[in-house]
């Protein structure tokens, strides 16, 4: 049988815990609630369809404004679902925003390398990048949306994603493998995967 306990040890209620004890007064809690949910709320914002700088800027706007209103939360359980909803506001206010825009032209320093990437190593690591990315773009929405939180969560909770995705927590371990092997049979078939 089931230990009860750790049936209710949702990543929901870890985080709550974790926020309850930032309420109070333990400020390293909030590095740990960083490392926590920092992977699903970066799924949450990239798939608002926000390139990677921009996802960045939205994360840490909604961490701060966590920081700001903390004592508005009445329930500590509820701060994964408050940051959900904030960092979702707060990508749809600047895909809004960006959207609005006209691109400017490429600056002499629109491309910068580090000092120890070598520009061979940088092409064949873009080359490998956006083979990988084509091909995941080419799998179903639900594979690409199981994929995104799998590849960014530490432990990921599999009741909190069976809930934001809307599938049954049962089937996330046995589609994530089909999902993969799909991934796996389309990169064995391209040859551009082959020379990265």
């Amino acid at each position: 049988m089931i230990n009860a306990k750790a049936e209710q040890s949702t990543l929901a209620s870890r985080a709550g815990e974790v926020f309850a004890r930032y309420r109070d007064g333990d400020s390293e809690a909030m590095a740990e609630l960083v490392a926590m949910l920092t992977p699903i709320l970066w799924h949450a914002v990239r798939a608002q369809r926000l390139d990677a700088e921009s996802a960045e800027d939205v994360l840490q706007n909604t961490w701060f404004a966590l920081v700001r209103k903390a004592g508005t939360i009445a329930d500590p359980a509820a701060v994964l679902q408050w940051l959900l909803v904030a960092a979702r506001r707060e990508a749809w206010r600047l895909g809004r925003l960006q959207a609005k825009q006209v691109p400017s032209e490429f600056g002499e320093d629109a491309i910068t390398l580090s000092s120890g990437d070598l520009p061979e190593n940088v092409v064949l690591r873009e080359v490998e990048q956006e083979v990988l990315w084509s091909h995941i773009a080419s799998l179903p929405e639900r594979c690409r949306a199981l994929l995104r939180v799998i590849a960014f969560a530490d432990r990921p909770d599999y009741a909190q994603l069976a809930h934001s995705l809307g599938m049954p927590m049962g089937s996330i371990g046995p589609t994530r493998g089909r999902c993969l092997a799909r991934l796996r049979r389309q990169l064995a078939t391209d040859a551009r995967w082959e020379l990265g």
